[in-house]
């Protein structure tokens, strides 16, 4: 890797990868690692939240998915961020990925349904996945973001990549906890919903509309009720911004980090 594929801007504390899709997709291959795409809402929560903060800051990559806090700090800052989208990296990722079967890929889905619209997408375009690839994830209790099964189902199998993709806000603590915890460090990816809008379970975003930014206003329009309020809550992070900048949020007696 040279230094410019693994250059970052510090913001809020957290160093943002600031480079291209390719040289991140290698690093992983390459050596592995935790990668999460923190959410709008979820950077806004961070002085309420110090257990998604602090798992953020132990991930070794962390792109730029907002595409809102991007327009937000390159607007206040002479120091400009590139936008890396979760959506762009599992693009290239299902590109790169190589075809042959060796089981090194496991997925961590939410739900059943999800679960088999992932892999029927997957082996359609060449990338082998199986039942016994797949995971499906308990309701994890807030503060108890914890699983042994899943741990010892990864030392098992020994998977390359896993994708996690569930929520925001419990996957980076659930990533953070297995790179903890595994005796090796495979790619573990916390991209969350960005698998679903290839498999149809969420809105199709085309690649002009996320790489202008838009793929927040496709989601309100195919769910309104389900996004428009998610998204309001990311408008506090404008605040954060400008009272802390590329410093790390200091936390108070209460939300100890």
């Amino acid at each position: 890797m040279t230094k410019e594929a693994t250059k970052s801007i510090q913001i809020l504390g957290i160093p943002f990868y600031s480079w291209d899709v390719k040289a991140c997709y290698e690093q992983l291959n390459e050596v592995g690692g935790l990668l999460t795409a923190p959410s709008g809402p979820g950077l806004a929560n961070i002085p309420h939240d110090p257990v998604y903060y602090e798992s953020v800051l132990n991930s070794d990559i962390i792109i730029p998915d907002s595409g809102y806090m991007v327009l937000a700090w390159n607007l206040l800052s002479k120091k400009k961020l590139k936008r890396l989208s979760g959506l762009e990296f599992i693009n290239y990722f299902v590109e790169a990925y190589p075809k042959e079967k060796d089981q090194r890929l496991m997925l961590v889905n939410p739900t059943p349904p999800e679960q088999q619209a992932n892999l029927t997408y997957l082996n359609s375009i060449g990338i082998s996945c199986t039942e016994e690839d797949c995971y499906i994830a308990p309701f994890y209790q807030a503060g108890q973001v914890k699983d042994e099964v899943l741990l010892q189902l990864i030392e098992s199998r020994r998977p390359r990549w896993v994708l996690i993709n569930i929520g925001g806000g419990t996957q980076e603590i659930l990533g953070a906890y297995l790179k903890e915890n595994l005796s090796y460090l495979p790619a573990l990816i916390c991209t969350g919903a960005a698998i679903a809008f290839k498999t149809g379970k969420q809105v199709d975003i085309p690649v002009w509309a996320d790489k202008l930014y838009l793929g927040w206003l496709f989601r309100i329009a195919s769910a309104p009720q389900k996004y428009t309020y998610r998204y309001l809550e990311a408008l506090p992070l404008v605040k954060l911004l400008l009272k802390y900048k590329g410093n790390a949020v200091e936390f108070n007696a209460t939300h100890p980090v």
